[in-house]
């Protein structure tokens, strides 16, 4: 994966609802060592990585890179927000294209926060690279994504099988806004 290429970055931090969308910060460190070694959040993504490993390989600032959004709820990390460019992907489909992924911390599941993140980062891609078309991959097993890309306007591409699962590809081409309601059960995600 590569970034996005020729986009202003970092971009002022992102206000939604309740959320702010910013770069990556030191303080931030412990809650991408907590994300990464969640068995829970890699439930769908191939396994947890060792924290003592993460400890001595993750840099003091992780994740800093064009597109790498870190989802602040009430002045604490509670997920992260990627778009990267799919420039090795192996289905054609999405190659080269702009791809969405999220992380969140399972305390924050089901209250729309995923919903609430994705719509807003990529109703900033829909401003910094216009017409950008978006491919977003999960594991069919995966009900919650599978759910939070139709609300965010995907279409499937393709099924396919890769790492031991079934997966899903989708496509969101439509450059409408999405900012999510807080107030929508149904983004529950």
């Amino acid at each position: 994966m590569n970034d996005l290429g020729d986009v202003a970055w970092p971009p002022e931090p992102i206000k939604t609802e309740r959320l702010v969308l910013r770069e990556p910060e030191a303080r931030d460190r412990a809650t991408f060592i907590e994300l990464l070694a969640s068995p829970d959040v890699h439930t769908y993504l191939g396994g947890p990585r060792p924290r003592d490993e993460l400890e001595r390989e993750l840099p003091e600032v992780p994740e800093r890179w064009p597109g790498s959004f870190v989802v602040d709820l009430d002045g604490a990390m509670i997920g992260q927000v990627l778009l990267r460019r799919a420039t090795e992907h192996h289905r054609p489909a999405a190659a080269g294209k702009a791809d969405l992924g999220y992380l969140f911390l399972p305390r924050a599941w089901g209250a729309g926060y995923a919903a609430e993140a994705c719509a807003a980062a990529l109703d900033w891609l829909g401003v910094a690279l216009p017409g950008e078309p978006v491919m977003l991959a999960t594991q069919t097993a995966n009900v919650g994504s599978m759910r939070l890309a139709a609300k965010l306007g995907f279409t499937e591409v393709e099924r396919f099988w890769a790492w031991g699962a079934d997966q899903w590809l989708g496509l969101r081409r439509s450059p409408r806004r999405l900012s999510a309601s807080a107030d929508d059960p149904s983004l529950g995600v």
